[in-house]
């Protein structure tokens, strides 16, 4: 029963299944070719005309007629009268402009057009256009005062920056697409004039009338970088209401040279958008935003006839899961009363919920979970222990400090009294030093902090060897003062520069601390040097200080348990193994100690808390 239930419930569900997905697949591909054939056919008309248009602004460009035309009338202010026309320029101009007329209604789409060729001066020039208008004698002037003129003039091609109001007209609200090219001379380089024809948007309305467009489906117009959404008859400038998904680009359009991409709409709804570019014109495109009314209605049906099928299967599931749970219910009834037992905290072995079925393995990892469960408590008790113990031993640790420096200030005051300048030097260092050892968790604090640690250290060091040791500071800018450092991380490198360096040496000594920012593993990083002029390390002993402690029984009793290969460990734990310590040293000479750390600033508020 269980078998026929199941192969019966996976093989309707996968029937169900491939049924709506092919279905749905043939209504979207089906959706996808009408709506290509239905931009094609648009892009195709709409290439015709602009293959047309352009072809006419060339031509107005490189005719020799209105070359002639231009290059006679550059220096000429004004059109001379009948009497006055010694050098026939009347005639001329109207030859010039019986021939542009006659390019003009040769040209196909001559009823979206209208044309203006000006000399440079824009006193002359000549107007052609299909509409009934009044030419301005300073139509020249205007075009040429224009915002889009200077760009559209100097661009190497035809530019594109979409639409604009009529410049002829303050009255007029309709929108135009500009075309300004510059009129060389046909024997040299030398501009003599420039062409400016203006395309209505009729050019996409008149073919898009008819469209067929569903009340959901968006229709776009890309020119340049501008976007242009088709309403109502009317292109209206639009910011993209969808953002394409990455890599979505899909292999099912039937037509070469249309995209279908995968889109999400501002409000997050997936759709399909279909996109076909203008032949003949760089930049220019239409593309549509496919309806999903068109799926709902087929999807409510097909939906029904699921429900039903899922109706029938579950009802058959009930009846059957009935019969099975007479079988299964004691053993489950034992699985639920253990399991409500571990909740009350009884967590022993209950061997007679371990059956030799799939329940029974669902028993012994209850039991196993008991047994689990005992373990980690009693590790938490001892744990929760050992935490104490150790809390008990930082009070302890904090507390002696305390009364050291305390005590160690005492001190200090009755040696300025008794006018004993050195012991209060070396008590007030010490106090520091201990106050410092005792305040505050952090792992990470200031290399301004850090830096008078080292100063206080070093003070009671100078004392203990009679001045005969010097320490140099090179700090490259105030702002690495803030950086983030490990509290007593350089104290140990000191101390080894000190003890093992400079000492076995029997000389006067010299260490230098550099801080500088560097760039670490790609990224800006601290970089702090620890220089000493004592005896230097062989390569085994960098080793072995890098690897573990050398001569910790002999380390100070505050920082005993801060050695230099824990400094190292401490850096690499937190921020890889890119950062950490590393030592050149060449014998008899020099010993340098090196930190790599992140360049990592405190804030003025966490300065400000400290």
């Amino acid at each position: 029963m269980i078998l026929t239930a199941a192969v019966t419930l996976l093989i309707t569900v996968l029937t169900t299944t491939v049924c709506f997905s092919v279905f749905q697949l043939f209504l979207r591909r089906n959706q996808v070719q009408s709506a290509e054939f239905s931009l094609q056919v648009v892009s195709n008309n709409i290439a015709t005309d602009m293959k047309d248009i352009i072809y006419f602004s060339k031509w107005c460009c490189s005719n020799g007629v209105i070359q002639d035309y231009l290059e006679a009338f550059k220096d000429v202010n004004k059109l001379p009268t009948a009497s006055n026309d010694s050098s026939n320029l009347r005639p001329m101009a109207l030859s010039t402009h019986n021939r542009l007329k006659e390019e003009y209604y040769k040209t196909r789409s001559y009823k979206y057009l209208r044309a203006i060729v000006s000399t440079n001066n824009e006193n002359n020039f000549l107007h052609m256009t299909s509409s009934v208008s009044t030419s301005s004698p300073y139509a020249a002037k205007l075009i040429r005062k224009s915002d889009f003129f200077e760009p559209l003039y100097h661009a190497d091609d035809f530019l594109w920056i979409g639409l604009i109001h009529d410049p002829l007209s303050s009255i007029t609200q309709g929108e135009f697409i500009p075309i300004v090219r510059p009129v060389y001379d046909k024997f040299n380089s030398e501009i003599i004039g420039w062409t400016y024809v203006e395309i209505s948007t009729r050019l996409f309305t008149d073919y898009l009338a008819t469209y067929p467009l569903p009340d959901d489906s968006l229709f776009f117009i890309n020119m340049g970088d501008k976007t242009y959404r088709y309403q109502s008859n009317t292109l209206v400038e639009t910011q993209k209401p969808y953002k394409i998904s990455e890599n979505s680009a899909r292999k099912e359009s039937f037509l070469a040279g249309t995209l279908v991409h995968s889109v999400t709409m501002s409000g997050g709804e997936k759709r399909i958008l279909i996109e076909r570019p203008i032949d003949g014109v760089n930049d220019w495109s239409i593309s549509q935003i496919l309806s999903e009314q068109q799926f709902k209605q087929q999807k409510n049906l097909y939906t029904l006839l699921i429900i039903g099928i899922c109706f029938f299967i579950v009802s058959m599931g009930i009846l059957l899961a009935f019969f099975l749970n007479r079988f299964i219910m004691e053993p489950i009834h034992k699985l639920s009363n253990k399991i409500d037992g571990i909740s009350t905290g009884d967590f022993s072995r209950d061997n007679t919920i371990e059956w030799n079925h799939e329940l029974g393995q669902i028993g012994r990892g209850i039991n196993n979970m008991s047994g689990n469960i005992i373990t980690l408590m009693e590790k938490r008790v001892s744990d929760e222990k050992q935490k104490k113990d150790l809390e008990y031993q930082i009070l302890q640790s904090q507390i002696n400090p305390h009364f050291l420096y305390n005590t160690l200030n005492s001190i200090k005051w009755m040696a300025t009294i008794q006018n004993a300048g050195g012991i209060a030097d070396m008590t007030t260092a010490l106090a520091r030093l201990l106050k410092n050892v005792s305040k505050g968790t952090a792992s990470m604090i200031p290399l301004r902090e850090e830096l008078d640690l080292i100063k206080d250290y070093f003070l009671i060091q100078q004392y203990r060897y009679g001045g005969s040791v010097t320490i140099e500071y090179q700090i490259q800018s105030d702002e690495l003062y803030n950086c983030q450092i490990h509290r007593f991380s350089l104290q140990p490198i000191i101390e080894n520069a000190l003890f093992h360096g400079i000492e076995p040496k029997g000389a006067a000594g010299r260490i230098i601390v550099s801080a500088e920012a560097e760039e670490i593993a790609g990224e800006k990083g601290l970089m702090i040097r620890v220089t000493d002029n004592g005896i230097g390390m062989s390569e085994e002993m960098i080793e072995k200080v890098l690897r573990e402690d050398t001569d910790s029984h002999n380390k100070t009793e505050f920082f005993r348990h801060v050695g230099i290969s824990n400094v190292n460990k401490r850096i690499q734990y937190d921020f890889g193994s890119e950062y950490g310590i590393t030592i050149t040293s060449r014998q008899g000479e020099f010993t340098t100690m090196t930190i790599r750390l992140p360049y990592v600033l405190f804030t003025e508020k966490q300065l400000a808390e400290r």
